[in-house]
């Protein structure tokens, strides 16, 4: 599968950064200047179902971190460091586990390698509520949503992926039936789990709920050679809402 990709720096080590559920390469521009300014290429790529990349029947994580071993194959990128938030941050995991020795280090941001129940329901009610066949403006399209989602912030990011088509109509970039239909799974375990030996960091924020204390011994069980940081005031989109603790974070990490 030919994912869609940014690319933000022309030399340096790699660094491939996969996103969460409903978002996009294009979240992580910003973030990816300060990256790649001491000397790195930043690939940002769309996970299938999302963004630009092709739309697919399936969505599940051997699925994913495959779509990932062929981007890497086919930008020889044998060495790289993989950075996932979320959904992004399973695939990443996923993919370390299936092909160790593939890659150099390992970023997961705020998520946990273990099930997670279905909470976005009311976001998919929200999208589905908005009529593309009718709807006037982005506006429009945020006053429907707010019914649903109470956060400008979240809203903004989650409104990303309405654009307009050829015809000049709305669409939207993610697959939105699939993933509705996929919910369950995308919250899901990883599968065929097996020791990571990999340096890795674990990013969460202190704000979220998504890696608790009590995780932290299965995430080192699995991932020996781990670390969980926390940074403070921030919640589940990390690098968003704390864009330079996290970036001071990740460098330090790469750079060790």
């Amino acid at each position: 599968m030919n994912l869609y990709y940014r690319q933000v720096g022309e030399t340096g080590p790699a660094i491939v950064i996969l996103h969460g559920l409903f978002g996009s390469s294009d979240n992580w521009l910003t973030i990816s200047k300060a990256i790649a300014e001491p000397g790195y290429r930043v690939f940002l790529v769309d996970q299938r179902n999302h963004g630009q990349s092709p739309h697919t029947t399936e969505h599940d994580y051997v699925g994913m971190a495959d779509d990932l071993r062929g981007f890497l194959t086919d930008h020889s990128l044998s060495d790289a460091i993989l950075v996932g938030h979320s959904m992004g941050g399973k695939t990443v995991m996923q993919y370390a586990m299936n092909s160790p020795g593939t890659f150099r280090k390992l970023v997961v941001v705020d998520i946990a390698p273990k099930f997670y129940p279905i909470h976005h329901a009311d976001i998919i009610r929200g999208f589905n509520a908005i009529d593309l066949t009718t709807l006037k403006s982005r506006n429009e399209a945020d006053k429907i949503m707010s019914q649903y989602e109470p956060s400008l912030a979240v809203r903004q990011f989650l409104l990303k992926n309405l654009y307009r088509n050829e015809q000049g109509q709305f669409a939207w970039r993610i697959n939105l039936p699939l993933i509705e239909r996929e919910l369950h799974g995308i919250g899901g375990d990883l599968t065929d789990t097996t020791t990571v030996t990999a340096p890795t960091l674990f990013i969460r924020g202190s704000e979220s709920p998504y890696i608790t204390d009590a995780d932290i011994p299965a995430i080192q069980l699995m991932f020996p050679h781990s670390t969980v940081l926390t940074i403070e005031g921030a919640g589940h989109w990390v690098q968003a809402e704390k864009p330079d603790e996290f970036v001071t974070a990740l460098m330090k990490f790469i750079n060790e």
